[in-house]
């Protein structure tokens, strides 16, 4: 078997470069230096997937779907909270996807956003507050359900690490701007890349985020670009054993791409019973959802 084939798939992505090397540079020698010269240094800086036995087990434990609770279940409890992992396990789900942030003082908190405005009582970005204020904080007070959650805090890394292993509950992390350094710190963390096409260019309802249409047209260029090197070259940079997807772009035909480069693919965010029952019993792949009790409205 020739050599990208084993390397799952790189030799269409570095033929097109080469193509377009060649029209570009119009000299063959330089074409072919430079695709060298590219995929020496991809293979360099990349990084090796964890074994596929390894991966397995959090992607599809017991070889089995898996459901997996959306910022612990935001619809059914107040996201990144410890109250949402214990109600995230309580309703079956098989782990829990949370979302890491940093105090001012360098402390890891369950937080989404960059400011804690939107889920707590109080105002601010994260990085201008230290870990005793945040504390003071009340991440249930614009929940729907608040009124269930009286007491709930902010909780840290180690808080929440403790409570999922606890409940035997996966862990997905979406760590931003931190994931260099956590698979530095640990070769076995099961890597994961996270996508929604056009996501530059339009909001998630499909509307375009900016009205001149030269700028419109720079960010779909954009988006084309950043796709590409998504399934083609970043892939296999990262080292990633799963790829997860914004759901209304998973088909079939999407998980055999991925499966012929030994990735599995994880769909989000899967908020109906009907999309449940299609990726459970006809695409057979795990999902990412905000509720584990009833239907709620999509999330982008």
């Amino acid at each position: 078997m020739w050599l990208w084939e084993e390397q799952g798939g790189l030799l269409g992505p570095f033929s097109f470069l080469l193509l377009l090397l060649l029209l570009v540079t119009r000299s063959p020698f330089n074409a072919c230096l430079f695709t060298g010269i590219l995929y020496l240094l991809l293979r360099l800086f990349s990084f090796e997937p964890v074994p596929s036995r390894r991966a397995l087990q959090v992607l599809k434990p017991r070889d089995r779907v898996a459901a997996i609770a959306h910022r612990g279940g935001s619809h059914d409890a107040p996201e990144n909270t410890l109250a949402a992992i214990r109600q995230a396990a309580k309703n079956g789900a098989a782990g829990v996807e949370l979302d890491i942030e940093f105090s001012s003082d360098g402390v890891p908190v369950l937080m989404h956003d960059n400011t804690v405005d939107r889920t707590t009582d109080g105002t601010g970005r994260l990085c201008d507050l230290t870990f005793e204020q945040i504390r003071k904080l009340n991440p249930a007070a614009n929940h729907r359900l608040r009124n269930d959650f009286p007491h709930e805090k902010v909780p840290t890394l180690r808080e929440a690490v403790a409570e999922s292993l606890n409940h035997n509950l996966i862990i997905f992390f979406d760590v931003k701007g931190h994931a260099n350094k956590m698979r530095q710190t640990d070769q076995n963390v099961v890597t994961a890349l996270t996508h929604r096409p056009w996501s530059l260019s339009h909001t998630g309802d499909g509307k375009p985020r900016y009205d001149t249409l030269w700028r419109h047209s720079l960010f779909v260029v954009m988006d084309i670009l950043l796709d590409w090197s998504l399934h083609n070259l970043l892939w296999y940079l990262c080292g990633i054993s799963a790829f997860l997807i914004q759901k209304d772009f998973v088909s079939p035909a999407y998980l055999r791409k991925w499966s012929a480069k030994g990735i599995h693919v994880v769909g989000w965010t899967v908020n109906s019973f009907d999309e449940k029952s299609y990726y459970e019993s006809h695409l057979g792949a795990s999902y990412i959802t905000d509720s584990l009790l009833e239907d709620c409205g999509p999330h982008f």
